[in-house]
């Protein structure tokens, strides 16, 4: 069986559920119900900023101007064309989805500010377009917007737009919440902070920076579309730059890594702004938008003091009351994921040849040639700044040789992109570890399964690739066990100690099904007990039948292990041959040590 643990955020979402449902049913004034309509899509906006900043750490401010396409797309074909808002709806989604794509496809090659300012542009520019455009209706914009029909269900009350509203907002965070518990939102949440990591695991990221780009503009359209029916009415206002600032500003308030932290924000950012709007010029003596002020002091407050946002505060604050109940969730029957045939013992597995590498006119890899032999563990050593990490680059994808040629399994490597070569049975760890500290260590190893499943995003979205999930999680939990860690699966990565998480590194290599594993820097920083825990882990791993390329400092660590050592020295081979032959050889004493004693 496996367990996780049902925390106070599900409390939370159940009781607000719960309280929003019967809000039309109490006796409250018409007002408060028209309120909680303009939360509920801002809320729906705000979630696809959640999706793309909060959890795939890519920054937008032109999410309003997406809306405006939904809004306007509707607006124009119901009015003009006497199309139904329905059939409207539909036109508006693929019209963003288009917009989105060719937008994502070239902005989000961008990195550092020049992302958030490629979003502002063209979310001014969209806003421009809305208000020159004479069959708009220019900055008058559009009015006379049919209600939307359904049955005999009048949409022009407020009430029945609430329940339109958000059961189209729950839907949503139902889907997204599907969505990240999956293949492919390991995948998404990998994206902030681990994509060099989740390449050489043969995701895809770019793939997926596109794919939550457009989920973003989606919701954000499907909100538009809400907005105009139920304003009857649309202008270029709701739809520029400063409320793409203020869904922003709601993620963070809210919680930029939460679902529900945007809803949370949302409201509160909608309740604030209503009141400070009629306060604020009272106390200033005249109109004005004193509330950005405002804003921008909780802004600081709260990423000074909760900087995960009101959400997760609430939930800690539960926690502490309503203390977290196991789940088991049955994983025993799943079904085991294919493996491959190890090629046999002896046999020739990985072949550099005259290989190197320059960056300008820096040689980092100078004409460099080993052979790793399938049920070895060869040793690359040498001094820092030899060249090792350079190499390991160069085998796994990460760079490309400037001359030479690398072979695996006698088919060529060099240039591949690091995913290519991953689904060709090449897995590896990091000099620096490189995980998700807030995702749980089997989530973590699971992230190395991701080329061997196939469910995309719409079956996660849809809960209808819950086997193949087992299947993947299953896998991750026998990688852990078969490197002893299985009693911390469900532990945060990040909570672990270094030994403990390079060991978890190993496991989610072994996730990807490997024939050959490359360790750069295992032992780093690790105690002498943990080296020792360290080095069972991989004999077993060789006894076992993994080939293994291990770079090390620890010469102890590699004499007792490795069956074969290289020897490089200002990116140039020096030595190669058997631990013990190497521990006498002369330029090796010389490399490390200025001479002979």
């Amino acid at each position: 069986m496996m367990k996780f643990k049902r925390t106070a955020n599900t409390i939370l979402t159940g009781g607000f559920v719960l309280l929003l449902m019967a809000l039309p049913l109490l006796p409250v004034p018409p007002f408060w119900i028209i309120q909680a309509n303009y939360i509920g899509m801002a809320a729906l906006v705000t979630i696809g900023v959640v999706l793309l900043t909060g959890i795939g750490g890519m920054t937008s401010f032109g999410q309003a101007a997406f809306a405006g396409i939904g809004a306007y797309t509707t607006a124009y074909l119901t009015t003009a064309a006497g199309m139904s808002p329905w059939l409207t709806l539909l036109i508006g989604l693929l019209l963003t989805a288009i917009c989105a794509t060719l937008l994502g496809w070239i902005t989000l090659r961008m990195s550092g500010h020049y992302l958030p300012l490629a979003t502002i542009a063209w979310g001014i520019s969209l806003y421009f377009l809305f208000g020159k455009v004479s069959w708009l209706g220019m900055y008058d914009g559009l009015s006379g917007i049919p209600a939307i029909p359904l049955a005999d269900i009048d949409f022009k009350n407020e009430k029945p737009m609430f329940y339109l509203i958000w059961t189209v907002l729950l839907a949503a965070i139902w889907l997204m919440s599907n969505l990240l518990n999956s293949r492919s939102g390991r995948a998404i949440r990998a994206l902030k902070g681990g994509r060099l990591m989740a390449e050489s695991m043969g995701v895809n990221t770019g793939h997926y920076k596109i794919l939550i780009f457009v989920l973003a503009a989606l919701l954000a359209a499907l909100s538009g579309w809400l907005f105009a029916h139920f304003q009857r009415s649309v202008n270029p206002s709701p739809f520029g730059i400063k409320m793409g600032i203020e869904y922003l500003f709601m993620a963070v308030i809210g919680g930029a890594g939460s679902l529900w932290g945007a809803v949370l924000g949302s409201t509160i950012l909608q309740l604030i702004g209503d009141h400070l709007q009629v306060i604020l010029p009272k106390l200033f003596g005249g109109a004005g938008n004193y509330e950005g002020i405002v804003f921008g002091v909780i802004l600081i407050l709260l990423l000074k003091y909760s900087p995960q946002g009101l959400w997760s505060w609430l939930t800690g604050l539960f926690a502490g009351i309503f203390p977290a109940v196991e789940v088991k969730l049955a994983l025993d029957h799943a079904g085991a994921l294919t493996r491959r045939t190890p090629p046999a013992a002896g046999s020739a597995l990985l072949q550099l040849e005259r290989v190197s590498k320059c960056f300008g006119g820096l040689v980092a890899v100078n004409n460099i040639s080993f052979e790793l032999k399938a049920g070895e563990i060869v040793g690359l050593i040498g001094p820092n700044g030899a060249g090792k990490s350079t190499t390991f680059n160069l085998v796994t994808g990460l760079l490309p040789p400037s001359e030479g040629s690398i072979r695996f399994l006698g088919h060529a490597i060099g240039g591949l992109p690091s995913r290519a070569i991953a689904t060709r049975g090449i897995a590896r760890t990091f000099q620096h570890v490189q995980l998700m500290p807030t995702m749980s260590v089997l989530e973590n190893v699971a992230i190395g399964a991701h080329q061997r499943g196939a469910a995309g995003a719409l079956r996660a979205m849809l809960h209808l690739e819950r086997t193949e999930e087992a299947c993947l999680l299953q896998e991750a939990a026998r990688c852990l066990t078969q490197v002893g860690l299985q009693d911390l699966m469900y532990e945060q990565a990040g909570s672990l100690p270094l030994g403990k998480q390079r060991i978890m590194e190993i496991a989610r290599a072994l996730c990807c099904d490997p024939v050959l594993l490359l360790l750069d820097e295992p032992a780093a920083g690790l105690r002498y007990q943990e080296k020792q825990d360290l080095a069972q882990v991989l004999q077993q791993l060789r006894a076992d039948g993994m080939s293994i390329l291990l770079v090390e400092h620890d010469m102890g660590f590699v004499m007792q292990l490795t069956d074969h050592i290289v020897v490089m020295e200002f990116g140039t081979k020096i030595a190669e041959g058997t631990p013990t032959a190497i521990q006498q050889n002369s330029a090796v004493i010389t490399a490390y040590l200025g001479g002979e004693a």
